[in-house]
């Protein structure tokens, strides 16, 4: 297929896209550039309905090998309008949401990051890809959370996103579950007196990480089994949320598989 004309109703829908009402109409995004869509057309988790490209610039040589009855050429026009970049690569998928199910994040030694009102698409993005890079059981965003799939927390994640279970739902009931199942949740405070590095993260755990100014809600303290604090040596005040947790994770991979 082939498709020139803006007014297009291919178009006029993969524009809403852009939007978040669009996005939660649709039940699709949009994942851009080459190393997103070859990410997204490899992935057992993904359903991609089509893959967009520019017919001026050509198919991808990295994307020659893949089938392509899916694929859309379009006008560089239309490429630039369905994006949200300033250089687009001529190229972008559309992806059907995912939808997991709760009970993945309770099994076994589950390692989960519990997100609370995480506003910064980058951060986001970040704590996702580090959640995956150490082969987290998944990731849950709360209510006030930047949105999953705004394309900036798409590109964040290079990736990621594809890669392992991350749910949006009330952190009330997804915690007090994880209570009721004996699952420690833990989160970090600068007025916390135990060590991190001190905690057993060998068992089940589920991390709360809060909003970038205001830390975790203080009505989600019930389910807090243990504040902890990262040690800071330096003058820094606090650390950004993202590397925050990124350190947890990684200091629990470390207890769990390597045992130094």
């Amino acid at each position: 297929m082939k498709i020139t004309s803006l007014t297009n109703s291919h178009v006029k829908d993969w524009v809403k896209l852009l939007t978040k009402k669009g996005r939660d109409q649709q039940g699709r995004y949009i994942v851009e550039g080459i190393h997103l869509v070859k990410e997204a057309l490899n992935s057992a988790n993904v359903k991609v309905e089509h893959v967009v490209y520019s017919y001026e610039k050509g198919v991808p040589p990295e994307l020659l090998d893949y089938e392509e009855q899916k694929w859309i050429s379009v006008s560089n026009d239309i490429i630039n309008k369905c994006s949200d970049t300033k250089t687009p690569q001529g190229i972008f998928a559309i992806v059907h949401k995912k939808n997991w199910n709760d009970l993945l994040l309770f099994e076994g030694t589950a390692l989960v990051v519990a997100c609370d009102a995480i506003q910064d698409p980058g951060n986001l993005g970040t704590i996702i890809r580090s959640a995956d890079a150490v082969g987290a059981t998944g990731v849950v965003l709360g209510e006030g959370c930047v949105d999953l799939y705004h394309p900036k927390t798409v590109r964040s994640t290079m990736g990621s996103i594809f890669h392992l279970p991350i749910i949006e739902r009330d952190l009330d009931v997804m915690l007090q579950k994880a209570q009721n199942r004996s699952i420690q949740v833990l989160n970090t405070s600068l007025q916390a007196e135990s060590n991190f590095y001190e905690t057993d993260l060998t068992k089940a755990s589920w991390f709360i990480v809060g909003n970038e100014g205001k830390g975790v809600s203080p009505e989600l303290n019930q389910y807090v089994n243990k504040q902890i604090k990262i040690p800071i040596e330096g003058s820094a005040e606090s650390l950004n949320v993202a590397m925050a947790t990124t350190i947890m994770l990684y200091e629990t991979l470390r207890q769990r598989n390597y045992h130094l």
